[in-house]
C-alpha cells in the first residue's frame, strides 16, 4: 500500500514561495487522488487542494487560488504543492494524503482519505 513522505517546508518571509513535495513509496500512486491538508495551531485540519490521478482536473480552497499549485509526476511518484506569494495565515503543518483507487475523482473531505503522511511544517512570518 502507497506511503507517504512530505518535505520542502521551512521559515520564510511574507511574498516568498516554498515548494513542498510528496514523496510515495511505490507505483500503486498511479491510481490514486491526491491531496494537500493544512492544519493551523489549535484549528482543526482543512483543505488545501487536490488532484486527480491524470493530474488534468484540480481543486483548490478559496484562500489559496492563484497563489498555490498542486501538481503531480507519476513517473517519480511524486505530488507537489508549489506556495507562491505565501502569506503569514498560511502557517500551518501541511500534509500529503491520497485516495488509493480513488484518482476518477476529487476528494476534498479529510475522511476520504485513508492514507497520510507526516507533515512538514511551513512558518511565513510578516
Amino acid at each position: 500500500q502507497v506511503q507517504l513522505v512530505e518535505s520542502g517546508g521551512g521559515f520564510v518571509q511574507a511574498g516568498d514561495s516554498l515548494r513542498l513535495s510528496c514523496a510515495s513509496s511505490d507505483q500503486s500512486f498511479i491510481s490514486a487522488s491526491m491531496g494537500w491538508f493544512r492544519q493551523e495551531p489549535g484549528k482543526e485540519r482543512e483543505f488545501v487542494a487536490a488532484i486527480t490521478w491524470s493530474g488534468l482536473t484540480t481543486h483548490y480552497e478559496e484562500s489559496v487560488k492563484g497563489r498555490f499549485t498542486i501538481s503531480r509526476d507519476n513517473a517519480k511518484n511524486m505530488t507537489y504543492l508549489q506556495m507562491d506569494n505565501l502569506k503569514p495565515e498560511d502557517t500551518a503543518v501541511y500534509y500529503c494524503a491520497a485516495v488509493p483507487g480513488g484518482g476518477y475523482q476529487i476528494w476534498t473531505e479529510q475522511n476520504d482519505y485513508p492514507v497520510w503522511g507526516q507533515g512538514t511544517q511551513v512558518t511565513v512570518s510578516s
